[in-house]
């Protein structure tokens, strides 16, 4: 019985002694919140931007100018007769009116990356969506600076708490096509 327990104790400590140490690693990350959304704080994380921008800008311009000249030279005299008196006089007036009215609207959501962390930890964000609708093809790009407490539930900010903010649409394709001048428009304009 006692050489029976003694390879029973031997086999246990070899057991133990030849066995790979195991260390059990948790899902759960250090620092985070099991009830609440992470909010974006480091570089390559992901915010989405609520934009709903509407510019509405009216320009107005009136010109008018008048301007008279009046010119003239006596008759020659002495070997130089032969110069008749004359008198020449011009007259111009010019008036202008412009007016330009231009408005606005965007309404979209675009998922933006954390590109920069600033020093007081404001966040720099860039996105970019390109949307195809028949032959049309839109892109819409969007970068900013954002505060992390300024993101509500579900890392979404509105475009009106972005600083800097710079909203790009940019299109290609048949209805841009048709609103472009044509060619000798744009010569006319060009020259006056």
């Amino acid at each position: 019985m006692r050489r029976l327990w003694r390879l029973v104790v031997l086999a246990a400590v070899l057991g133990f002694a030849l066995t790979a140490p195991c260390f059990g690693e948790s899902l759960w990350r250090e620092g985070t919140d099991l009830f609440a959304d992470r909010r974006p704080s480091r570089v390559g994380d992901i915010v989405t931007v609520r934009v709903n921008e509407t510019t509405d800008t009216k320009d107005e311009g009136k010109s008018s100018t008048s301007k008279t000249d009046n010119s003239g030279m006596n008759a020659g005299t002495g070997i130089l007769d032969f110069i008749k008196a004359f008198s020449i006089g011009g007259s111009s007036n010019s008036a202008g009116n412009s007016k330009t009215e231009r408005k606005h609207n965007v309404s979209t959501q675009i998922s933006c990356v954390v590109t920069e962390v600033l020093p007081g930890g404001n966040l720099v964000i860039l996105g970019q969506r390109d949307v195809v609708t028949q032959e049309e093809k839109l892109k819409v790009s969007f970068s900013g600076v954002i505060r992390p407490e300024d993101v509500e539930p579900g890392n979404v900010i509105s475009s009106s708490r972005v600083a800097n903010a710079e909203i790009r649409v940019e299109g290609k394709g048949a209805v841009s096509r048709v609103q472009r001048p044509g060619i000798f428009t744009q010569i006319i304009q060009a020259l006056f």
